[in-house]
């Protein structure tokens, strides 16, 4: 049979899905026939991945899209399956990573009408009235299959708003009976659905913002996702360089500027400090970015200039936002960039004031260097986040990808862990926790040749769902190594009530319910799900030993490593 479910797979593969992360259940039967199917006639589909949970599904695909930018698909169960997506759609949203979601729905039908109507009591109890709605707040685009003659062009018609600025995921869905409709073969022209263009800055734009950074006393570059392109990082650096501009990341998700360039000028997370950088900048290009910086604390001189360049600059899924920027524009990072560069070179530079910034940010930047080398020296027996963080860094090379969600760890890792290419430390982009470990599952499917370290706070790895995790990475051959920073629970509760209520009584160090004592056996979990390396430590002296056969384990025997270590 040629079923809707039977073009649907061709669509998918069609518009370059190489794995379906699957959670199947009862309205998937055309999709499992369809399979079985394509495999008896030796047909090409996409390769299907089992995730025992949505979770995790969907986190694989969102790791694979970071570093290949193209979406694979998460096929889950009604609208049980769907709910049980639910933080790491969110995530996939919020840090514009393309995933497509394909939902099946209870059948219409309850008498036989047609092939696939229902004949099971839960057919009745998953019927819901909206369930496109559980998820339309995040979706870029949401839609029914309502006829399998057009199932391609529904399918490649999500797939241009995963893939068109600004990306993230969509959400498509079908009665039973609808993918178990025979249909004539349906053909479809794959070049005739093209993602939208990337934009560029107006005509006049580039030498107004040229002459602006070149005439300031203190430019600063503000960005947080640019780094997700290395070529938009490449024009950065390039812009920089010739005009001696400094460069703060803010709760980077992508590692967007060289770590160890003379300019770059650290990171700001959630850091209770003026950032000093921002502050005695004069003019600021906010280059996609989120939050720039969080004005309660931290932010610029009310006489800066701002300039904002953004692929959504509107931030339209966020109901209160602004920076008081007086120029806005909705183009691509690296496509403006490189415009502003070609306007330097039409300018008459005044080559003194250069050498003076320049001097001015490469001496903050020696001095920031020589104060993480001072907290990265181990103190005492205790394990110390800076030092442990720096271990793993130098235990796994230059070229290995980190995942960071160490919560209260994030600019920890993201200062010490000595990433200094693009494409090598990155974080979920949302703020819904449990992304690390199915992400190295999908980092490690798209980038089989790299190693892959996922840092993670001891309550994000248990949000990870890590049986389901460790199973997936044995099954599928995709070892990594998960360092976690076990500080004995949920530590970032407490720190935002103390940062409403310093005086309170939650400062003074009662259990407020964030304990995990006694802990779980976090490595073990690992070792009985999927046969990895575990290993708990607490001492300072144990961490590099304890790193140096953990990426053994990863490198030559195949399997994954996990360190407990308690910091």
């Amino acid at each position: 049979m040629y079923t809707t479910g039977t073009a649907f797979l061709e669509a998918l593969l069609e518009t370059g899905v190489e794995y379906v992360f699957a959670n199947l259940g009862s309205d998937h039967t055309s999709i499992v026939e369809a399979y079985a199917a394509a495999r008896r006639a030796g047909r090409k589909v996409p390769q299907i991945i089992t995730a025992p949970h949505e979770m995790v599904a969907m986190t694989a695909a969102h790791g694979y899209a970071q570093v290949t930018g193209r979406a694979q698909a998460v096929v889950v169960h009604v609208e049980c399956g769907t709910q049980s997506l639910a933080g790491a759609v969110h995530n996939a949203a919020k840090g514009r990573v393309p995933v497509f979601v394909f939902a099946g729905m209870s059948p219409a039908t309850m008498e036989g009408e047609a092939r696939g109507s229902r004949n099971e009591f839960i057919h009745w109890l998953q019927d819901v009235f909206d369930q496109r709605g559980l998820v339309r707040g995040y979706m870029r685009y949401d839609n029914e299959i309502r006829v399998g003659a057009n199932v391609k062009q529904i399918v490649h018609r999500a797939m241009q708003f995963a893939h068109s600025e600004p990306r993230g995921p969509v959400y498509v869905t079908a009665p039973r009976e609808i993918m178990e409709a025979e249909i004539p073969p349906v053909t479809l022209d794959r070049a005739r659905w093209p993602a939208i263009a990337p934009a560029a800055l107006p005509p006049e734009a580039p030498a107004t913002i040229a002459k602006m950074l070149a005439s300031a006393r203190r430019p600063l570059v503000v960005t947080s996702y640019l780094g997700r392109n290395p070529a938009a990082v490449e024009e950065l650096v390039r812009l920089c360089r010739r005009l001696g501009i400094g460069v703060l990341e803010s709760v980077p998700n992508h590692l967007s500027y060289p770590h160890d360039d003379a300019l770059y000028q650290g990171g700001q997370w959630n850091e209770k400090r003026q950032n000093v950088a921002l502050a005695e900048a004069d003019v600021i290009l906010v280059v996609d970015s989120d939050v720039p910086w969080i004005p309660q604390i931290n932010r610029p001189s009310r006489e800066a200039r701002i300039i904002h360049i953004d692929v959504d600059p509107l931030k339209q899924q966020m109901p209160l936002w602004y920076i008081g920027a007086e120029q806005v524009y909705r183009a691509d990072a690296q496509i403006a960039l490189s415009q502003i560069n070609r306007a330097v070179e039409s300018l008459q530079i005044d080559e003194a004031l250069v050498r003076e910034r320049r001097g001015h940010y490469e001496r903050r930047h020696a001095e920031r260097a020589e104060e993480l080398r001072r907290l990265e020296k181990p103190s005492g027996d205790a394990i110390t986040p800076e030092y442990l963080t720096a271990c793993v860094g130098r235990a796994i090379g230059k070229d290995a990808i980190v995942l960071s969600e160490g919560v209260t760890n994030f600019h920890v890792i993201a200062n010490h862990v000595g990433r200094t290419q693009p494409g090598t430390l990155m974080t979920s982009g949302g703020g819904s926790l449990g992304w690390n470990g199915g992400a190295a599952v999908g980092v490690k499917l798209a980038r089989p040749d790299k190693f892959v370290a996922a840092l993670t706070g001891d309550g994000t790895y248990m949000f990870s769902i890590p049986a389901t995790v460790h199973w997936m990475a044995k099954r599928y051959n995709t070892p990594f190594l998960q360092v976690i920073y076990n500080n004995g629970g949920w530590r970032a509760p407490r720190f935002s009530a103390i940062g409403v209520h310093p005086q309170g009584l939650a400062s003074q160090g009662d259990d407020i319910g964030i304990s995990f004592e006694p802990p779980p056996d976090y490595a073990g979990i690992a070792a009985a799900a999927g046969n990895a390396h575990a290993e708990r430590i607490s001492r300072a002296e144990e961490v590099e030993p304890a790193l140096e056969r953990a990426v053994r384990a990863v490198r030559e025997e195949g399997r994954c490593a996990v360190v407990d270590a308690r910091v």
